[in-house]
């Protein structure tokens, strides 16, 4: 059976075989433009924002500030990243989901249901993107408020930790299910039925893009790899809903 391991190892290497390589320049400089913004942007406020974080502690719970401190930390990095990916991701959804069409038909042999041109999957792409950050938007500001609540935000990083993995397996399952036409609802459904393998697919992206440098060139093996997923664990709802009569 296909793991995240070998799905995203397995990407990885195809993405940079020949046929599949033009498509993921744009995206990759793309990836590299942001990066280098968002790490200088970073670097020359982090300080500050700890700073500024730890003044807001009560007085009562000086006692524990050198468990607060780390944890404002930890759960400042985790929203870094976690904002570059949805920034990287929203620029380059055109250019990953014909990325994800290309590795469909190579690896399965199966074309695509999206009959859309090029141009309306283009825009579809970006519309859909405004879709997950409606849905990922709302949450991720409960939990930054949680981040800022005494006794809460002990379990801050956890929980980041747990919804970026669900969000990154949103982000890169969603390209090849778009491509067949799954709805965004429907995407969820079927990531929460087989929510071990979303779960493990989307920490170990989560993971990646962790990786100063590494992750730029990484991302797009994360997008084949969730088309190898997709043929593996999630296809087979939609086709038994093609095959039910009218």
């Amino acid at each position: 059976m296909l793991d995240a391991i070998t799905a995203l190892s397995r990407g990885t290497r195809l993405v940079y075989q020949k046929g599949l390589r033009r498509y993921i320049f744009l995206p990759i400089l793309v990836n590299i433009i942001v990066y280098a913004a968002m790490f200088s942007f970073v670097i020359t406020r982090f300080s500050g924002w700890i700073d500024h974080w730890m003044t807001l502690v009560p007085a009562w719970l000086d006692w524990l500030s050198w468990l607060i401190w780390p944890l404002f930390v930890v759960s400042l990095i985790v929203i870094v990243f976690f904002t570059f990916t949805l920034i990287t991701s929203f620029i380059a959804a055109p250019f990953y989901g014909f990325l994800a069409a290309k590795v469909e038909i190579q690896e399965t042999g199966r074309i695509p249901l999206d009959d859309r041109g090029l141009t309306k999957t283009a825009l579809d792409a970006l519309g859909r993107e405004l879709v997950k950050l409606a849905y990922i938007a709302p949450r991720a500001i409960a939990l930054f408020i949680i981040s800022w609540i005494p006794g809460l935000n002990l379990f801050a990083p956890i929980l980041w930790g747990l919804f970026s993995a669900w969000v990154m397996a949103i982000t890169y399952l969603d390209y090849p299910m778009d491509n067949n036409k799954v709805s965004f609802k429907d995407m969820r459904q079927r990531l929460s039925r087989r929510w071990w393998q979303s779960l493990s697919y989307g920490g170990l992206v989560t993971l990646v893009t962790w990786i100063p440098l590494a992750n730029l060139f990484l991302i797009p093996g994360a997008v084949a790899g969730a088309v190898l997923m997709w043929d593996q664990y999630y296809r087979t709802a939609n086709e038994l809903t093609i095959q039910r009569p009218s």
